[in-house]
């Protein structure tokens, strides 16, 4: 499976306390120092206490202690975030302003919900909702255009079996990695047999909703607050102008045919189904808005299959029928089906652009592997976790990668316990490590050539600070 190196990037409110020590009085005087100038990015003090602060609490929540100072880790970091930032910005990196939005209502909705409303966050935060959303918007967008072109520069390394076994090789036998217990398990999986009805009714919905809108009879802003399951809706649907080529090809291709004020024909995406209105267009940035809806079932069509599977994993057990010959017979996962419904990270890959990953393939998931962004699901987690080896769940509700609602039953077929890494039974492991070493290295050595040629000033008071790259002090 492929993880993405990306920057550390988290950030948590800061809060200053009310005691009148000399470290407290130091933060205050300190709060607003410019630390350092990247390109033309400063770091403020409170920006690096800040990012300290939210490095602790996710360490603390990895149970990984750093030898680090939090500060100096801080400052490293955030010395390669604008860096990234300032020449993605010169490279023309495209980033989703989409997901932009998403990511800040999420964070100021969790806020809102923790603080007791937005007054609250008014009044801790000093400043407007309006002025606190765009300071956000401001940090949000430079850590995407960061993570964008350091992602980009990684995704050029690409590795050969002979590098993996180099990589195998040269590693000192005692540190060879632990790989965790890990499971081999297969799955039937069965969709509401209404699924067509269900995305039939949710055509009409938007049908209704688009004749609404062209009749003049409603806004669709308001229709998109009361009705879209989009992050958006919030807004009215509204995003951010943005390159077409930031959304997905059906998207992205009914929005060029539209001019400003039209409303789109329905639109099917992995997302679900679209109605796009286009706001204006300003040389290739689109401005619009749209409504989101996903097909929604009732609980007898969700309970339909649910008990179908149910009854095939009675005769499983009773002997009367093979897990895979039950697969093969009833399973809506094609990518299991005709391998006796052994699961593999087949949706993983795809849904990371790895189309050619027939040597990435892998069929045996660790604890970390389920839950995770991008990995598999919990509900496949807890299930197997109630089975011996050999035995075959009861049915339970879930999603596919694209948000499908689903039932499935599983069976573990294996347990293996921990053990030191082999290049035999552990080579999708080992070359994800040596791929990853060799995205580490080259994007090292591109960025200490960026240090050399991109203007950086480090305060003097900092520069004795702790810095695993000893470029940055120039």
């Amino acid at each position: 499976m492929i993880r993405k190196i990306a920057l550390l990037i988290a950030f948590a409110a800061l809060t200053l306390t009310s005691t009148e020590s000399v470290v407290a009085q130091r933060r205050q005087v300190m709060l607003d120092k410019v630390v350092a100038v990247v390109g033309g990015s400063s770091i403020l003090y409170s920006e690096v206490e800040e990012y300290a602060e939210a490095l602790v609490a996710q360490y603390q929540q990895m149970g990984y202690t750093s030898e680090r100072d939090p500060m100096h880790e801080a400052l490293e970091a955030l010395l390669q975030q604008k860096l990234l930032y300032n020449q993605a910005l010169l490279d023309s990196v495209e980033i989703s302003q989409n997901d932009v939005t998403n990511r800040i209502e999420s964070y100021l909705q969790s806020l809102i919900e923790e603080a007791g409303g937005i007054q609250a966050i008014e009044t801790r935060e000093h400043m407007p909702i309006f002025n606190y959303r765009e300071m956000l918007r401001a940090r949000y967008e430079e850590q995407a255009y960061a993570q964008a072109l350091q992602q980009q520069i990684m995704s050029k390394v690409s590795i050969v079996p002979g590098e993996v076994e180099r990589f195998y090789r040269n590693i000192d036998k005692d540190s060879l990695p632990i790989i965790g217990e890990q499971y081999v398990y297969a799955q039937i999986t069965k969709f509401p047999a209404s699924m067509k009805e269900a995305k039939q009714r949710t055509k009409e919905r938007l049908l209704d909703m688009r004749q609404r809108v062209v009749t003049g009879e409603a806004k669709f802003s308001l229709l998109a607050r009361m009705y879209s399951v989009d992050g958006s809706a919030m807004y009215g649907g509204e995003m951010q102008p943005a390159p077409a080529s930031v959304y997905v090809r059906p998207f992205a291709e009914a929005l060029e045919k539209l001019k400003p004020g039209q409303v789109s024909e329905i639109v099917e995406t992995e997302f679900g189904f679209h109605i796009i209105e286009l706001i204006d267009k300003k040389g290739e940035l689109y401005h619009c808005r749209h409504i989101l809806l996903r097909p929604t079932y009732t609980h007898e069509e969700l309970m339909q299959p649910a008990r179908q599977l149910d009854s095939i994993a009675r005769l499983i057990r009773l002997d009367s029928l093979s897990f895979e010959d039950a697969a093969l017979r009833f399973s809506d996962d094609a990518s299991s089906k005709m391998n006796g419904g052994i699961v593999s990270n087949h949706d993983i890959l795809t849904r990371q652009g790895v189309y050619d990953g027939a040597r990435l393939t892998a069929t045996r998931f660790l604890r970390e592997d389920f839950g995770m962004d991008g990995g598999k699901a919990l509900e496949d987690y807890a299930a197997l976790m109630r089975l011996k080896v050999g035995e075959v769940s009861n049915s339970f509700q879930t999603t596919d990668y694209m948000g499908n609602q689903m039932s499935k039953i599983v069976k573990l077929v294996e347990i293996i316990p921990p053990h030191t890494a082999s290049l035999k039974d552990d080579y999708v492991r080992l070359e994800e490590m040596a791929l990853n070493q060799k995205r580490e290295r080259y994007f090292m050595e591109w960025l200490n050539k960026k240090i050399e040629s991109m203007y950086i000033y480090i305060d003097p008071e900092f520069r004795t600070w702790e810095f695993e790259n000893k470029k940055w002090i120039k």
